[in-house]
């Protein structure tokens, strides 16, 4: 295994990720969990294990919700480093949506990595993963067997609710109506991807659109994105990785 160089950790909303990297930029240890409320004490664990699996008196950069909490970080913007996170894998010029479990945010990447403009949902939990979270618990779907029951839908049930509390008690009369459950859940995913795919859109007229964030791990998602925004969308790789990745490149040594 090559020598680590840096580390990076983006202390999310729902998960927190450190990555650590060598002097190619290449990730070469990893991890991630579920948030903990206790931050401090989380970060400090996960960074612990990589000096353990690398090697210690690495420099550090955090980023995320929780990155002024990381000790001895130096703390970088989400954009920054999902920017440089996401040109580590484009090489090249794209629009990227990350979309997390608190925002979404919508960046466009010139061609040499700088960050050309950017747009965030961060308002309201209707434009982010947790709208799927919240209501997709309350219907009692895992993860797991989403794209499974969206593949089986004969046709998607709207949602109209632009809040999630609402669109929680919507999906609830709906339910009760007798609406077919998968058409439910297509429908939450092709209201989620319209309210993201306006925000994205105005960008990605001449670019290639790239996904990260936790989100991107939902195929359904994805396909609902697409769909929305009428061309592919690319899921980059290891896409909850890519703002820990970018924190570890911008701290890299020269």
């Amino acid at each position: 295994m090559s020598a680590a160089v840096a580390v990076g950790i983006d202390a999310g909303s729902t998960t927190c990720k450190a990555v650590a990297v060598d002097a190619g930029g290449a990730i070469i240890a990893r991890r991630l969990a579920a948030a903990d409320p206790r931050i401090e004490a989380q970060t400090e664990r996960m960074l612990a294990e990589l000096a353990a699996e690398v090697g210690a008196g690495l420099p550090v950069g955090a980023t995320g919700y929780g990155r002024k909490r990381v000790r001895a970080a130096r703390t970088l913007t989400e954009i920054t480093c999902h920017a440089r996170g996401a040109y580590a894998h484009m090489r090249g010029a794209g629009l990227l949506i990350d979309m997390g479990g608190q925002d979404t945010k919508v960046i466009r990447i010139g061609p040499a990595g700088d960050v050309v403009d950017f747009a965030m949902n961060d308002k309201c939990a209707a434009g982010t993963g947790r709208f799927l979270e919240v209501i997709l618990g309350r219907l009692h779907v895992p993860l797991a067997e989403v794209a499974e029951r969206v593949a089986r839908a004969e046709s998607a049930v709207p949602v109209s609710s632009t809040c999630t509390v609402f669109a929680e008690s919507e999906v609830i009369s709906l339910v009760a109506e007798g609406q077919p459950l998968e058409g439910i859940v297509k429908g939450l995913h092709q209201s989620l991807a319209s309210r993201v795919g306006a925000l994205a859109r105005a960008g990605a007229i001449d670019v290639d659109v790239f996904m990260s964030g936790g989100v991107a791990l939902n195929a359904a998602m994805v396909a609902a994105l697409q769909e929305a925004m009428g061309r592919p969308v690319k899921v980059l790789p290891d896409p909850q990785l890519v703002g820990a990745l970018g924190a570890a490149l911008s701290v890299r040594p020269a």
